[in-house]
Parts: structure tokens; sequence; C-alpha cells
């Protein structure tokens, strides 16, 4: 043997039987090094068949070690050996943790060394370890579709247990649609897999509804269709899975496998309408309200009286409550079994704009609380608003002094400098001290821009102090113009820092990168503003602005809402507010981008006459 030299070969001849700390001979460490011929060379001239069965403190014999180390070579031949000495239980020793060199194999997913002890002893694939789990559940957790291939092909009736009475089609469907395809095809047995429950009542095409995979679950299926009906423990169908992980193409698949599987209930008298609401999922619920055989669940109760917009309400789920509440077959009024209406839970959400979501929403569509005398109603305070806006009125007011601060020096450092010494120019007189771009235009955009950011901050901070003052139950009308101040101060901040680059630039490109830069900027500010206080759409908001507010006297609604919602009644007109706030700004955006390539195409050509904007800028 090249590999060692003849005094080596000889000294591990005379201590073949000697093991290491861990119990292992010459076999288990050529085993797992994969020198097969040394294996067969120690074994010819000793034949003694301990050596094969020899267990280390593992109880690893040298199979599992050339198994777990994923030897092909070394396998076959200590396969070969085994049957040669007629003693083919060595095949099956288990170590400590009950696995088969099988069982290792497989979980390592050496695809080679599975299909050879298969090969020998397809008996194998049937035994389970310590913790029950078949070689072929952990072929298919090792995502070895060899290994898979090796025992479905091989062995018609091999084991296919896991934990908790899962099969290995459990497991297949996280795997991917090959590993499942596999199972599937495997005959006699693979069908039956997909019919069959785990310890909670689960079956594969539970799993495969909650992971989301639409192939996945349409091959389920096409083999095993009826398990569409199948509950869990807790009563719930694949499609209640579906609906409330928010799988809509899932969803939609089951269903037209079997319509009327939108009929099961769960045991808390639930369907998947519910389970979709709760999950705060308004995609299913949308896709749900377009099928007109479903719409008779919108009003359906479950074991406690709730309807699923009373779910969706209790989960904060603005988007799921306007998409149920645009369907005109929908009661709004209907109480549980507490007593309570979608309103009244509105209260008891623990997120301020997810509450006045709500509760604009469900005003607007005319949804009503619980009736009782309006003298004993309770002005909602909300649980911690007041504490909120005490706390977000110092970092507010630092905010606001910052941008008066730095709005203050900008005025004061102005771009372009000032003008060192009096003169005349040929159409003006020039003094010492003004500024030096004081007839650009863009210049003068950024002055008006930067004495309007200046007065917001400023006014912003006296309203945050007098609101902080006060302490008085109206104190959050202050906090809401302060916030207003502060948004318009840092727009008008962005766009003068805008024009002022553009009043001292000529050059197209940096044009250009500025733009993009400054836009980006402020649509990522936009967005994020929008995203956490604006969870309705734009119809909905003027609806609100409409019914809640602009009907005037007649308006009892309105005036419920301000009674005992006054913060929400506001909502509606301050986020119309806000958005108009943001157009302008965009137009102003856009006027400083016609005007600074106005500029740089006069300063290209001084003696041409100026070009009629370009829209190049807005593209």
């Amino acid at each position: 043997m090249e590999f060692l030299s003849k005094w080596q070969f000889e000294l591990l001849l005379s201590g073949i039987h000697q093991v290491s700390s861990e119990r292992n001979n010459v076999l288990h460490l050529a085993a797992d090094q994969g020198h097969d011929e040394l294996i067969r060379e120690l074994y010819t001239s000793f034949r003694d068949k301990t050596l094969l069965s020899s267990p280390n403190s593992a109880l690893d014999t040298p199979l599992h070690c050339a198994a777990m180390a994923g030897h092909e070579m070394a396998v076959s031949l200590l396969i070969q050996l085994a049957m040669d000495s007629g003693d083919q239980s060595i095949l099956c020793c288990k170590n400590e943790a009950g696995d088969t060199a099988l069982h290792l194999a497989a979980r390592l997913g050496h695809g080679a060394a599975v299909e050879a002890m298969i090969s020998a002893a397809p008996g194998l694939a049937s035994e389970v370890n310590t913790a029950g789990l078949s070689p072929l559940y952990l072929a298919v957790m090792s995502k070895s579709a060899p290994a898979v291939r090796a025992i479905t092909t091989r062995c018609s009736h091999a084991s296919a247990a896991g934990p908790s009475s899962q099969n290995a089609l459990h497991a297949a469907v996280f795997q991917g649609s090959e590993m499942v395809s596999l199972l599937l095809d495997w005959k006699p047995s693979g069908p039956s897999l997909a019919s069959k429950a785990d310890g909670t009542g689960s079956t594969p095409l539970h799993f495969a509804s909650s992971d989301g995979d639409r192939s996945i679950v349409g091959a389920i299926l096409r083999v095993a269709p009826h398990a569409v009906r199948m509950r869990d423990s807790a009563g719930l169908s694949a499609l209640h899975v579906a609906a409330r992980m928010g799988h809509t193409h899932v969803a939609e698949a089951l269903m037209e496998a079997c319509p009327d599987a939108t009929e099961l209930r769960d045991d808390r008298g639930g369907t998947f309408l519910h389970a979709a609401a709760r999950g705060g999922h308004s995609r299913v619920v949308s896709f749900a309200m377009k099928k007109p055989t479903l719409r008779s669940l919108l009003n359906t109760h479950d074991g406690d009286g709730n309807t699923p917009l009373h779910l969706a309400v209790a989960a904060c789920a603005p988007s799921v409550v306007e998409a149920l509440m645009w369907r005109g077959e929908l009661c709004a009024d209907v109480m549980n079994n507490e007593g309570h209406t979608p309103l009244d839970l509105a209260a008891r959400s623990t997120s301020f704009f997810s509450m006045l979501a709500l509760v604009v929403t469900l005003a607007t569509f005319g949804a009503q609380s619980q009736p009782q005398r309006r003298d004993h109603v309770e002005q909602w305070r909300g649980r911690d608003i007041a504490q909120g806006i005490e706390k977000m009125s110092d970092s507010l007011a630092v905010v606001g002094v910052l941008i008066a601060t730095v709005t203050f020096t900008a005025a004061n450092n102005v771009p372009g400098s000032y003008e060192q010494a009096d003169g005349t120019a040929p159409d003006k007189r020039v003094f010492k001290g003004m500024a030096v771009l004081q007839e650009k235009i863009l210049f003068q955009f950024f002055l008006i821009l930067d004495s309007f950011a200046l007065v917001t901050s400023v006014l912003a901070v006296i309203l945050l102090v007098f609101g902080k003052a006060s302490r008085s139950a109206g104190s959050w009308k202050s906090f809401a113009a302060a916030l207003h101040c502060i948004w318009v101060s840092l727009v008008s901040m962005f766009i003068a820092f805008y024009a002022a680059l553009a009043a001292v630039t000529s050059t197209e490109a940096l044009y250009r990168i500025i733009y993009h830069v400054i836009y980006i900027g402020f649509a990522l500010l936009y967005g994020t503003v929008v995203t956490l206080i604006v969870p309705v759409s734009t119809c909905t908001l003027w609806k609100a602005l409409w019914c809640t507010v602009l009907k005037g006297r007649r308006n009892v609604l309105g005036r419920h809402l301000k009674q005992q919602y006054p913060v929400a009644r506001a909502y509606a007109p301050h986020l119309i507010l806000f958005m108009a706030t943001n157009y302008v700004a965009i137009a102003g955006f856009v006027a400083v981008s016609i005007l600074s390539e106005q500029a740089a195409r006069e300063a290209r050509h001084p003696g041409a006459p100026a070009p009629a904007p370009s829209s190049a800028l807005l593209s």
C-alpha cells in the first residue's frame, strides 16, 4: 500500500485489536478515512468477524463510521465482507441512538452510501431509531434527492415515520416540489402519505398550505383531493391554515379542488374568512368577497358571536376592516356574545394610529357602538396617549430648535457669499454686504423657503411648549398643529437646500445627481411617515371627511364621534391636510428643478434667449 510504509503496516497488524480512548479499533479508523484497501487487507489477514461488528464507545461499528463519512467504496466493501462471513446481522447493528448505518448515511445525505446499503439489505429501510425516525424521513430532511430516490425505488414498504407521528411527506413539503414528487410517485405507499395526520391532526396538506407553495399543494391535491376536508385537532382545515397565513393563491387552489371546503368550521365555529380576518390578511378577504357565493360569510358568527369584522378590529388590521366595509352586504352593528360591536372593540387597540384608522373607517361606513345613554359615554383618552404626547413633545421641540438654528444660520451665510465693495453694474448699483446672487430667482426661492422653514419650526416649538404646559384635554390639538409645522419646516428645508445648490452650480450632470439624491431622500421620508400614520386608502379618507366633518349640524354620526372619539374625528382632516402639504412640496420641488435647468442652459449660452422649460427632470 503506497500510503503506508512497511513498518507502519506491520505495526498496525500487531496492534489490530488495540483500541483508542473512544474504543475505536484500526478498522473503525480505516472506515472513517475511506481506506477500503486497508480494510480488505486487514480482514483478509485475520479473518476475524468480530472486527466487523466491534462497537466503539458510541456503539458505532466500522460500517457506521464509513456510512457517516459517506465513503461508498468502504461501505460496499464492509457490506460484502459481512455477507461473505454469513453474519448479515452486522448490517442491522444500532448505536446508542438506535441508528443503523443507513440512518447515518441518510441523515447526512450520502446518496451513494444509502443506495449501496439498500441494495444489499432492503429491510434496513423499515428500521426506526430511538427517536422514531426512519431513514426515509432523515433522507428527506437532508435534502438528498438521490438518497430518497434510492429508498423509494428499491423499497416498496419502507418506513416513512418521523417525529410526533409525522411522515416523510410532512417534511418534504418544505424541501421543494422535487422531493414531494419522489414521495407521491412512490408506489404503493406514497399516495397514502398525503392522508396521514401527525400528532396534532395535521396532514401534509396542512403543512403545505401553511408554507404557501401552490405547486406542492396542487401535487398533493391530485393524489388526495379528500385531504381538503380533513381537520386538525383544533378543527382547522387546510383552507383555514392558508387563510390565516395569507396565502391567497393557495386558498384559491383549495377552493377550486373542493368548493364546499368554504363551509368548514373550526372548533370555535369560525370559517376560513374568520381566520383571514384574525390574521389581518386583506388579500384573502378581498379575494373571497369577489365570489358571490361567499358573501354570505360576511355576517357569519363564530362560537363567540364574532363576525369577521369583529376579529379584524380585534387584530388591529385596518386594511381588512376597510376591505370588509366596502362591501355593502356587511352589517357593521352586529354585537357578539359579550354585547360589543366592532366599534366598541376598536377602543381596545394598543396602537394609537391603528385605533384612529379603525374608528375612522368604521364610523365612515355608519358603524355604531353599543346603544347607551349619551351622558354615560366615556370619552376615549387612550391608555397612554397623554404620556406619549408629553414624551414626544420634548423630542419634537429639540428637532424644531435644530431646524430653526440651521435655517437661521443659512440665512446669515447665504450661498454665493456677499459683495466685498460698493460698485455699479450695467443695470443696478451694488452695495457692500449685499448677496452676490440676489438677482437670481433660485436664490430668491431659497430665501423664501428658508424663511418659511424658520417661522414654522419656531411656531412648532411654541405650540409644543404650550401644549405640554397646559395639560388640558385638548392638548392633542396643539400637538397635531405642531406636527404639521415640523413637517412643513422639514420639507421647506429640503427644497431650500436644493435651491441653494442649484443657484451656485452650473453643471447639468451635477444638477441631475443632486435632484435624484434629494428626491429619493424625500420619497423615503414621505413613504415611511405615510406607512406609519396612513393605514387606510385615500378614498376612505375623503369619505370619512365628508361623513364625519362636512355634513355639518345634520351629521349625527360626526357628533357622536366627536363626543366619544374627538381625536379620531380630526384624523381625516389632518391626514388630508398632510397629503395636501406634500403635493404642494412636490410642486415646489418640480419648480426648482425647472428653474435650475433653465439656469444651466443660460449659463451655457449667455446671449441666447431662455428656452421653454423642459420636462426631462420630471420623468
